[in-house]
């Protein structure tokens, strides 16, 4: 004779529904899964100056700077559920603290998380101009905030959307750029749902340059960088020379930061443009996806991944970043790609 096992199972909504079972192991399955649906902890978002704070469930998750004098807004740093720190924590504002001015690998206009492209009519807005030396451009832009269309907490998930003027040397707009962003956390996990959507408003068609610089970019703590950290795709490729240039659905990077087993993913979604999109994944720690770079990439000279946008057009490119606790694996990051992939 089974025994009835009455087991209070989450859904995808994150709602608790009694199910009667007279499988235990069923029943300890559906426990041990439960994490992929806890319930959503509250988003608060809070305007001080020329910074915007993000909390999730009273903690500090991120704060998205849009100070004039820096050439382009970012978020810094980026907190996994338990408060680690992911993210590098440099520059603040224009300036690489004194201890990290000879790394290597410096990079400075690369800040913790943010939305530029290298070639935008021939305009670098993925590099800054007070970074000449980092850059193989010497024509830099500027992405200057217009105006903040919306900013709201709520219970379960926060929602920010901001328009720039995407500014070229010469002090003329050539484009316009949406950036809207939904936060969402849980005792586990943190994720953004990211839209970027570039607008040829200004009178004339928008090119969407080839290069490998860009486009949607996080740059990772040293911990987690590949070594001592991980590096993996969707296609189960492994280190930057597997994934670096490469189309995948989602890359991960994972690894111990602290005392936490954690790691940050980035979702592309089957929605955005050029899905499965490339990779501009590097081992020192820029984490970024690039429709666009497809002749660096491949190194076919023969291809162009450059698009143009006709005047009065759009074009948008939406992505997930995952924060989780536990590697890939444990935080079955596969399978939380499905669930975004068929719009949870």
């Amino acid at each position: 004779m089974h025994a009835r096992i009455v087991v209070a199972v989450p859904t995808a909504g994150g709602k608790l529904v009694k199910r009667v079972f007279v499988n235990l192991g069923i029943a300890v399955l559906l426990i041990l899964s439960s994490h992929a649906y806890a319930a959503g902890e509250s988003v608060q978002l809070k305007q001080e100056g020329t910074h915007i704070n993000v909390t999730i469930g009273g903690k500090p998750f991120t704060t998205f700077y849009f100070d004039p004098s820096v050439a382009k807004p970012y978020f810094m740093p980026l907190r996994s559920a338990e408060g680690t720190i992911i993210t590098r924590g440099f520059p603040i504002g224009n300036v690489v603290p004194p201890e990290h001015q000879h790394d290597p690998n410096l990079e400075p206009h690369q800040r913790p998380m943010y939305f530029g492209h290298g070639n935008i009519d021939g305009i670098d807005f993925w590099g800054e101009a007070i970074y000449p030396k980092w850059s193989d451009d010497s024509v830099f832009g500027r992405t200057v905030l217009a105006k903040i269309e919306e900013m709201k907490s709520g219970p379960d998930s926060g929602t920010l959307r901001a328009v720039f003027h995407l500014v070229g040397p010469s002090g003329r707009v050539i484009a316009d750029e949406v950036q809207a962003y939904i936060f969402r956390g849980d005792a586990q996990t943190r994720t953004i749902d990211c839209e970027f959507t570039i607008l040829a408003n200004h009178g004339a068609p928008v090119t969407m340059g080839d290069t490998k610089e860009g486009t949607f970019a996080i740059r990772v703590v040293k911990e987690l960088y590949s070594p001592p950290g991980h590096i993996v795709n969707s296609n189960g490729g492994m280190g930057e020379k597997q994934v670096w240039g490469k189309r995948a659905d989602w890359v991960d990077y994972y690894g111990k930061v602290g005392n936490e087993e954690l790691g940050v993913a980035i979702f592309d979604s089957p929605r955005s443009f050029r899905h499965p999109t490339y990779w501009h994944a590097r081992g020192y720690g820029l984490f970024a996806v690039n429709p666009f770079g497809i002749r660096e990439f491949t190194g076919d000279p023969n291809k162009d991944g450059s698009w143009t946008i006709e005047q009065g057009k759009s074009l948008t490119l939406r992505y997930r970043v995952f924060i989780h606790h536990g590697d890939y694996i444990q935080a079955r990051v596969a399978e939380a790609y499905q669930r975004y992939a068929s719009g949870e």
